[in-house]
């Protein structure tokens, strides 16, 4: 058991025999009454949303998890598929939970996997990724207004607003949570 005002992002939980992942939490000090905590939770298995208020010193009940490292190899529309680096064993993971990550995660590149007993419960992606421009549109001469921006799309699809002097071919800083361009990074 774990008290309520301990629930962090990322905490596994049991809610009514099914597993959920905590993905927002906010805690509520009022100045009057006891302090409680907002939780935003999804479950893994059928991409459910649930919102839950409970007081900070309420039990809830946390599952064991385990993470693994597991090599992504790519996504045929449906699911994730995923290699775990120690025993070379395929695994497949609905996109229906993930969609957020289907233009964020790599090819080849390994992510840490949160499994509870067999289950896939949640990807950790880092907080910033570095891409490559894969298309972007000419600025126009003249065209420098203050925080002139245009759309670029990455080598995995993602489409992101970035400066004007940002071309094809250059790597880029984005934010993985916001989906946001950050900075343009040197090779």
């Amino acid at each position: 058991m774990i008290k309520a005002g301990q629930i962090d992002k990322g905490t596994a939980l049991l809610i009514k025999g099914q597993p959920f992942i905590c993905v927002e939490r906010e805690f509520v000090n009022p100045g009057k009454g006891s302090a409680f905590v907002r939780l935003k939770l999804k479950s893994p298995a059928t991409g459910q949303t649930l919102r839950e208020t409970m007081k900070s010193q309420d039990n809830a009940e946390d599952i064991t998890v385990e993470d693994r490292d597991c090599q992504y190899l790519y996504n045929d529309g449906e699911n994730f598929h995923f290699m775990m680096t120690e025993t070379y064993e395929q695994i497949e993971i609905p996109m229906t939970s993930f969609e957020d990550y289907q233009f964020i995660m790599k090819e080849g590149e390994t992510y840490r996997v949160t499994f509870w007993e067999h289950l896939p419960l949640d990807i950790q992606v880092p907080a910033k990724v570095i891409f490559e421009v894969a298309e972007a549109e000419e600025a126009v001469k003249g065209d420098t207004v203050t925080g002139a921006t245009k759309n670029v799309t990455t080598e995995t699809g993602l489409v992101v607003r970035v400066p004007i002097f940002i071309k094809q071919g250059e790597r880029i800083l984005v934010n993985t949570e916001t989906k946001e361009y950050l900075e343009r990074v040197n090779k």
